[in-house]
């Protein structure tokens, strides 16, 4: 079977031609993600990084199966030092209000999702890579260190799981939502100037009104 960059080749090009048509309808990304990971056993999250690892592939199949679309990612911003700590200290001390780390990234970020994926994918390197550094940051804001899922029991992390499926479809919803009014007020707005237009014209085509009967 042909694969693009660890996909079928047809699946690699239904997710291109369903995001290019998401794009020009002015869906987000998010949704297309969710939407594309649902009709085919995907998390959204993997859907997510196959499509940024895609368009950043210098194969020729996947150039050319881009080829058209206008489809790009933004530049990448590193983090600095100190905005590392931070973030991490920001993500620690929603976490000792009870918050899992997913829903203390959402809580800071405030339904910007492209923010949201930045900390978290930084957040997610530094547990893979520097943990101590995470550590260290609990330590000075005096707090334990956050478990990792590993230390869990299967009922915390089947409750953990549930809870942030949960807070990832309030949060799809409403930006879906705010999505669509952003869609409704746009369309209204050109409707409102189409009908000033039109009452200009129309009334520059009245026939001038009669001094005599205006004197009247």
């Amino acid at each position: 079977m042909e694969k693009i960059n660890g996909y079928a080749a047809a699946e690699a090009r239904e997710l291109i031609e369903d995001i290019a048509a998401g794009r020009r309808a002015g869906k987000t990304l998010t949704s297309l993600f969710a939407a594309y990971g649902k009709r085919h056993g995907r998390a959204s999250g993997s859907v997510r990084n196959y499509y940024y690892k895609l368009l950043h592939s210098p194969e020729q199949d996947a150039r050319a199966l881009l080829e058209g679309k206008q489809l790009s990612a933004a530049r990448v911003r590193p983090f600095t030092e100190r905005e590392t700590d931070e973030m991490l200290e920001s993500i620690l001390t929603e976490c000792g209000k009870g918050c899992s780390v997913r829903r203390a990234i959402g809580n800071l970020c405030g339904g910007d999702a492209k923010k949201a994926l930045r900390y978290q994918n930084k957040y997610r390197n530094l547990l893979k890579k520097q943990p101590e550094r995470i550590g260290a940051a609990a330590q000075r804001l005096g707090m334990p260190a956050v478990p990792s899922r590993a230390m869990k029991s299967p009922l915390e992390r089947r409750l953990e799981s549930e809870i942030n499926a949960l807070y990832d479809r309030l949060a799809l919803s409403l930006r879906e939502e705010n999505d669509r009014l952003r869609r409704t007020v746009h369309r209204l707005t050109e409707e409102n100037e189409l009908l000033r237009r039109a009452s200009r014209v129309k009334k520059a085509l009245l026939p001038p009104e009669d001094e005599t009967q205006s004197r009247a």
